[in-house]
């Protein structure tokens, strides 16, 4: 029997359903006992967000200050007893969200991870790359060997993303919304992600499966959209900037801080609607 653990935090749901159809063709048949685990923060974040409260999150995020979480549902005695672990996370703010850097800091992950295969799993709007890199560095730090990513984001163009996105996360409101596409992964991606689920059974499954090796090379498991890079890696830049200038200020009930964050959103605003298509532009110039 191959046993394993997928854990999970979703604040839409949308990652709760890649999730599921990810793991689908592993529920399906004997032989593989899949157990979930889905993180709990003792203070849940809300959805919709709360305007001030969704960026008054920000400085924690790129920090990766720990939250509190609830106890993990799984009994001590079956933490060390997973062939594969998966892990799926949103991104925030370029950033793991904070419930999963959280866990992947605390001892329980240590105990969970310390020489088990991990496989990623992100939704996300389209930029990611950052929040992989320290995804990377803490599953190192656990002891984890990361061995596959999956990313899946929002198809529509960058411009209308950065409308209906937002429009989504602060009214709960997927749309469409008018000119404005369905914001987030689409159904069929979300369908589509059922492959992956049946390349890892045909390893699990096969006769002396190597899982410290990726399972799910040729399947476009991951796309990267080179236009994204110097923006995202800029930008993280400025988060942290930011951030340790807002924690400086006082902590998220600070009156102080909610106003200083006011002019973080101006600074972000400005930021994503000039540099990232300059960027873009200059790359697509300058490329062969």
């Amino acid at each position: 029997m191959k046993r394993i653990l997928v854990i999970h935090y979703s604040q839409t749901g949308q990652l709760n359903a890649i999730v599921r159809s990810i793991v689908k063709p592993l529920l399906a048949v004997d032989g593989i006992d899949v157990v979930f685990e889905e993180l709990r923060p003792q203070k849940p974040f809300p959805f919709p967000w709360g305007f001030t409260e969704f960026f008054n999150t920000f400085p924690e995020t790129v920090h990766m200050v720990p939250v509190p979480l609830c106890p993990l549902a799984l009994p001590e005695d079956e933490y060390d007893s997973f062939d594969l672990v998966i892990l799926a996370y949103q991104v925030w703010f370029l950033s793991p969200s904070l419930p999963v850097s959280s866990f992947l800091q605390s001892p329980e992950a240590k105990r969970i991870l310390r020489g088990k295969p991990v496989m990623t799993i992100i939704g996300c709007r389209n930029m990611w790359l950052q929040a992989q890199e320290r995804v990377k560095a803490l599953l190192e730090k656990a002891g984890g060997k990361l061995i596959d990513n999956v990313v899946l984001i929002d198809a529509t163009s960058t411009a209308m993303s950065f409308i209906s996105t937002p429009v989504w996360l602060l009214t709960g409101n997927k749309g469409p919304i008018g000119i404005l596409p369905k914001a987030g992964v689409s159904e069929d991606n979300i369908s589509a992600a059922e492959r992956f689920g049946h390349a890892i059974r045909k390893t699990l499954l096969s006769d002396n499966p190597d899982l410290n090796k990726p399972m799910l090379q040729g399947l476009e498991a991951v796309q990267v959209n080179e236009r994204l890079i110097a923006s995202e890696t800029m930008a993280r830049r400025g988060f942290l900037v930011w951030g340790k200038l807002l924690r400086a200020i006082g902590g998220p009930t600070n009156p102080l801080r909610k106003l200083f964050v006011y002019f973080y959103v101006i600074y972000l605003v400005t930021l994503i609607l000039t540099f990232v298509p300059l960027s873009a532009l200059v790359k697509k110039l300058l490329s062969p």
